[in-house]
Formats: C-alpha cells, sequence, structure tokens
C-alpha cells in the first residue's frame, strides 16, 4: 500500500498565491513567517507526517483501541508518534508565545494540521482538541488557570478535550443535565459524557477536559450552561501532577471509522464528585466553548481536505498499477490510468482536492487576518468574512470528503471493496467529519441565519462584490481562459441572484431557511471555490510567463479548468433547486412518512 508523500508544492501555492502570506508577515507577531521560514516548516512536518505517522494509519484502524485494567489501549506506535510530535514543538507551532508557542499564523498550523490528518487522522484528532480547548482557556479562563495549564497544554505534555454532548443532549445543548455545585474556590461536578474524543489515553501525562454543566442557580435553556476545565489528575500546590480526579472512562464507542482514536464515554463524580474550575462567566459556557467550536470547526474543513488528498493519492497509485483491458493504439493490456472514465475519476478526485485546500487555506488567512484586525471598519470586516467562511470552509469541505473518498474506492473497482487495498479506510473515516462541531445542516443553517439574515446579507454582498471584481479580472485573460470566464460568470450570477431571492423571500416564510440552507451552502462552496480555482489558473499563467514553465503551473491550469468545466456547473443546477423554496420539502404530513 503506498504510503502519504506531503504535496509540499501546491500547499506552498496555495499559501504564497492565494492567501497571502507577505501580508500576514507585515503583521505585528507574525514577521518571521516569511515564505523561506515557511517552507521549512512544511517540510518538517512532512518528514513525521510521511515517514511515522503514515505508515500508522492502517494498522492503528485494523488494531483499535479498547478498555483493559481501567485504561485505554491505543494501538502500536501511537504514544511514541505522539511524543515524537511533542519534543519537536508542534502542537504549539500557532500557539501564544507567551505560554510558549511559535506564534505562527494559523495558515500556516493550517496546512501543517492538512498533512497530520492525511497520514493518520486518528492520531491527529488528539492534538486537535487540545488547540480547541487552549483557544477557549486563552480567551476565557482566569490568569490563575491559564498561567497553570497553558504552557503544559501548548507543549503537548497535556491535551485537551471539549466535552458537550450526553445521552439526551446532542445538538440541542438546551438539554444538558451535568451538575457543578460551587465548593470553596472550585466546583463538584457530575454527569455524563458521550462522543468524547481522546477522552482517555496514556499518551500525555494529564488531559484537560472542557466540561458544560449546570449550576444550581442555572436558567433553563442554554443560558444556563457554563463551561468548567476539569483535570484528570489534580495538581498539588507547585502545580505538578497529583491524584486521580473523579472521572473515569464507562465504555468505547463502537465506530464506523476512526478505529485508531478512542471515542469515550465519560462518568464525572461518581465518587462524590470531579472537581472543576469555571473559565469564564457563570452561564456564558456557550459562549466560551464556541471560540473552540469555532477554531475546531475551521480544523475539521482540513480534515475534510487532508482525507481528499489521501484518497487520491491512493487511487492515483492504484490506477497507475492495475492492469485492465486494452485500448486501441496500444499495445497489449493497458494500466487502468489509460481509460477515460478512470481519467475523469481522478480528474475529479484532484479538482475537488486542490479547491477544497485553496478554500480551507483562504479561510485560514481570514482567521489570522480577523484575529489581528483591530476594532475600526477595516477590523469590522475581516470578522464579518471568516464569520462567513467558517460554516462554508467546514461544510462543503466535509462535504466534498465525502464524495472523493467514495470515488477512491470507485477508481479501485472490486477491490476498493476490500480492506486489504486501504481505499476504504479513507471512505469510513471521513464519513465522521460532516457529522462532528456541528452537522453540515448546523453549519449551513449557521450560514443562512446568523451570517446572513443577522446582518441583512452585508457580508455576503461584500464577497459578491469581491467576486465581481476578480471577474473583470479574469475576464482580462482573454480566450486563454474562455471556458472558465463563461462558467464562473454564470455561476456568480446564480449565487447573486439565489441570495437575493433568499433575502426577498424569507420574511415571507418561516420554513425557507432550514429547506434550503444546505443546498444553499453547497452552491457557495462551488462558487467560492471556484473563484479561488480560477485565481490559481491566473497565478499558474503569470509565474508561466515569468519563465516558470513548470509542468506543475500548466496543471494547476488545466485542473482549474477541468473545475470550471465539471464541477463549477453545479451551481446552476443548486440555484433552482434553492428557489423551489420549501413547498414540496414540507409538503407530506408528518403523521404520513
Amino acid at each position: 500500500m503506498p504510503e502519504y508523500q506531503a504535496p509540499l508544492k501546491d500547499m506552498q501555492f496555495a499559501i504564497n498565491e492565494l492567501a497571502d502570506i507577505d501580508l500576514l508577515t507585515s503583521l505585528p507577531g507574525f514577521e518571521d513567517a516569511t515564505p523561506d521560514i515557511v517552507e521549512a516548516i512544511l517540510q518538517q512536518a512532512s518528514v513525521l507526517a510521511n515517514e511515522v505517522y503514515s505508515p500508522l494509519n492502517q494498522p492503528g484502524d485494523q488494531h483499535g483501541t479498547f478498555i483493559e485494567d481501567g485504561l485505554v489501549v491505543t494501538p502500536p506506535g501511537f504514544a511514541e508518534a505522539y511524543h515524537q510530535f511533542a519534543e519537536n514543538g508542534w502542537q504549539g507551532l500557532s500557539q501564544s508565545p507567551d505560554f510558549g508557542g511559535q506564534g505562527m499564523p494559523f495558515l500556516v498550523q493550517s496546512a501543517v494540521s492538512e498533512m497530520w490528518v492525511s497520514s493518520n487522522i486518528s492520531l491527529a484528532l488528539c492534538p486537535l482538541l487540545t488547540s480547541g480547548a487552549i483557544e477557549a482557556i486563552y480567551a476565557h479562563a482566569s490568569d490563575e488557570l491559564k498561567q497553570t495549564y497553558l504552557s503544559k497544554m501548548v507543549s503537548a505534555k497535556w491535551s485537551g478535550t471539549m466535552n458537550l454532548t450526553e445521552p439526551q443532549a446532542g445538538s440541542d445543548l438546551s438539554a444538558v443535565r451535568s451538575k457543578a455545585v460551587p465548593e470553596g474556590d472550585h466546583y463538584r461536578i457530575t454527569g455524563q459524557k458521550i462522543f468524547i474524543t481522546w477522552g482517555q489515553h496514556e499518551m500525555s501525562e494529564n488531559i484537560v477536559h472542557l466540561v458544560l454543566a449546570r449550576l444550581p442557580d442555572a436558567p433553563e435553556g442554554v443560558k444556563g450552561i457554563s463551561l468548567f476545565l476539569v483535570p484528570r489528575y489534580l495538581l498539588d500546590s507547585d502545580g505538578n501532577i497529583g491524584e486521580r480526579n473523579d472521572l473515569k472512562v464507562v465504555s468505547l464507542e463502537s465506530k464506523m471509522g476512526i478505529h485508531g482514536c478512542p471515542t469515550c464515554v465519560m462518568s464525572y463524580g461518581d465518587q462524590g464528585g470531579a472537581l472543576g474550575y469555571l473559565v469564564g462567566e457563570p452561564h456564558n459556557g456557550l459562549t466560551c466553548m464556541f471560540t473552540m467550536m469555532n477554531h475546531a470547526r475551521l480544523e475539521v474543513g482540513i480534515q475534510g481536505v487532508g482525507l481528499c488528498e489521501r484518497a487520491y493519492q491512493h487511487a492515483l497509485a492504484f490506477a497507475r498499477e492495475r492492469v485492465q483491458g486494452s485500448l486501441p493504439g496500444h499495445d497489449g493490456r493497458v494500466t487502468i490510468i489509460h481509460h477515460a472514465d478512470v481519467r475523469r475519476m481522478l480528474m475529479q478526485m484532484r479538482a475537488l482536492s486542490e479547491s477544497g485546500r485553496a478554500l480551507a487555506y483562504v479561510s485560514g488567512y481570514a482567521y489570522d487576518l480577523a484575529h489581528k484586525a483591530g476594532a475600526d471598519e477595516d477590523g469590522a470586516r475581516a470578522q464579518r468574512r471568516i464569520d462567513l467562511l467558517t460554516p462554508i470552509s467546514k461544510g462543503w469541505c466535509t462535504e466534498i470528503a465525502q464524495e472523493v473518498t467514495y470515488i477512491g474506492v470507485q477508481v479501485h473497482g472490486g477491490m476498493g471493496f476490500i480492506e486489504e487495498t486501504g481505499a476504504a479506510q479513507y471512505m469510513r473515516d471521513a464519513r465522521i467529519v460532516t457529522i462532528y462541531e456541528g452537522t453540515t445542516g448546523i453549519q449551513a443553517m449557521d450560514l443562512v441565519g446568523r451570517k446572513i439574515l443577522r446582518d441583512k446579507g452585508q457580508a455576503v454582498g461584500e464577497l459578491i462584490a469581491e467576486l465581481k471584481a476578480f471577474k473583470a479580472d479574469l475576464d482580462a485573460q482573454g480566450d486563454d481562459f474562455k471556458s472558465m470566464q463563461t462558467r464562473f460568470t454564470r455561476a456568480l450570477q446564480a449565487l447573486e441572484a439565489t441570495t437575493q431571492w433568499y433575502l426577498d423571500q424569507v420574511p415571507n416564510d418561516p420554513d425557507l431557511p432550514g429547506s434550503i440552507a444546505f443546498n444553499y451552502l453547497m452552491m457557495m462552496g462551488y462558487v467560492v471555490a471556484g473563484w479561488l480555482m480560477a485565481k490559481s489558473a491566473i497565478a499558474a499563467k503569470r509565474l508561466i510567463d515569468q519563465g516558470s514553465d513548470d509542468v506543475f503551473y500548466r496543471n494547476k491550469i488545466n485542473t482549474a479548468t477541468f473545475f470550471c468545466e465539471h464541477i463549477l456547473p453545479r451551481s446552476e443546477g443548486l440555484q433552482s433547486t434553492v428557489q423551489s423554496g420549501s413547498a414540496s420539502t414540507m409538503s407530506i404530513d408528518i403523521d404520513s412518512f
């Protein structure tokens, strides 16, 4: 089975040509993120991903995780790989230097995260959750908690988790029942949480759980939820590991994919209550948790991209080696990559993978701009842009991962259905990414509700205006990009018309947002991705004209052309779907289903 090879050249192209790393280096704190430093970071990350993480991926899937003597047993080699990850400082790549981090842009973190996911998503999930926990603690916790916990988490000596879901409370967090009773300077936490990724393991010295729970005087609903930091091991007066806290893993979920990652059912307070510490203000836990969740949503979008890339590489290697059939003009039998239908599938995988990378990296860039922006109008505009892109990046990039990993199995034919080839693992692993950190439907409702209706279309209007300005640049390229120009024009017109139609119609139809949200998000994803693919083609042409007549740049243009001809037209079909409204969706009575 082929091992993963990080696509460093395409990653650097997206960072340098689609995002603007030079602009980021002009912002306070990002001065060291020069192209040569970024190139060195990516090169070093690729060594760990290619040579350490990747060989553990399929064996980890086959071994899985289990509980033995009350401890979670992870696949062989995972702990050693994690320790290498920690020793090399990767957890702190984009974290604050105040707590031992390197302060690199999230854009750079996005590229490195893609490598971890492509090479071994089960192992990559552990530091991903830690990063989100760090964000929440850094933004909302007291100085004492920050000083006590953050440096150890940034070093990856301690890992972190997010504890939201309960058996009766999935996406509806208003139903959370876990309790927190004040006791001096801490709280006693009781309750059960499910679906806790890396909730228990022995790879790190301590695990810092962020737990949603209710205070005794909490009002009903989401406004009554508070956030608590609950360590697996309590600390002594010097901040060192002390006695075990009153929490434990009850069982591990048996899952469709990510078998190398323990997904835990956690119990808090079986012997009187786990000690926890309030993060942020009482009853304001959801706001604190959304700091962690929004960061995680961008990272999950990257997971979609990483799985696309791994499935594409796997399918491409198989297509180059598998001999099947013959073709006119070729002597004897040929490898399947010679067949036009297989080429179609590979181009579809390639185009979706590259467009997903473009969208995810540009979203990471927008995240950096928003976090460095001031309180003026430019800062507000930057915040509106990342608020708009977050549900699109998370939702669209994870949905296309379903398509790409599905095609990857199809390229293998019957061999793809056999676990031994490894193609099925990517499809199984990818299935979760549209679900956790908020399903695609939740992302879509966030997009059409909070991100479009709340500001009466201001953020999406700003994006459409930028796309219109880009269209003039694309049209100026002449006949070289004629097909791209035509397809992008139609797609942009469809997006603008559909957005205005939605804003006009929604006051009269309470069922409209839920009925059209998913299709509108996918439509927007295709158009934004089409913009970035066309932008990549222009950049590639410029570099060729400057003397870089490289196959890589010519193939960037070819891939962008394929995307605009074969994938971008989906946006026009989605315009018709969205503008059909809610009537047929809601036409059958509930009792008639």
